[in-house]
């Protein structure tokens, strides 16, 4: 059990935002299907994208969509502290990876075989 708390929103303000945001999302999506017959396909995404960038804007101005941002923040620069691996052990740690499979499937393989002569040669008799 982890001992994190869940966040609910609690203000009517930002309930209407984030609700807004839905009802943008779905009218851009209404948009670009009821659109098909009638505008060209890259208006039609430019309207969607719109209708994203749009919602994305109205949850920015709430309380839960300013906390996204600063948790999408302090992510990036956790990730930048990160001591990545060099190419020559990324490509030790891959061979490891690939020997162990390959070796892991030739067992299951003969595993495989063993039981079915077992099964079928010696439980039932058949050739």
């Amino acid at each position: 059990m982890s001992n994190t708390t869940i966040e609910n929103v609690t203000n009517t303000t930002d309930r209407v935002k984030l609700g807004l945001c839905v009802v943008v999302i779905l009218a851009g999506i209404v948009g670009y299907s009821a659109l098909e017959s009638r505008l060209p396909g890259f208006a039609r995404v430019a309207i969607f994208i719109g209708s994203l960038l749009l919602a994305a804007l109205i949850a920015w101005t709430s309380e839960p969509g300013r906390r996204t941002v600063a948790f999408a923040h302090e992510s990036y620069n956790e990730v930048r502290r990160v001591v990545w691996p060099t190419r020559k052990e990324t490509m030790q740690m891959t061979g490891i990876v690939f020997a162990f499979v390959a070796i892991m499937g030739l067992f299951l393989w003969i595993l495989d075989k063993v039981v079915e002569w077992a099964l079928f040669s010696v439980l039932l008799g058949w050739k």
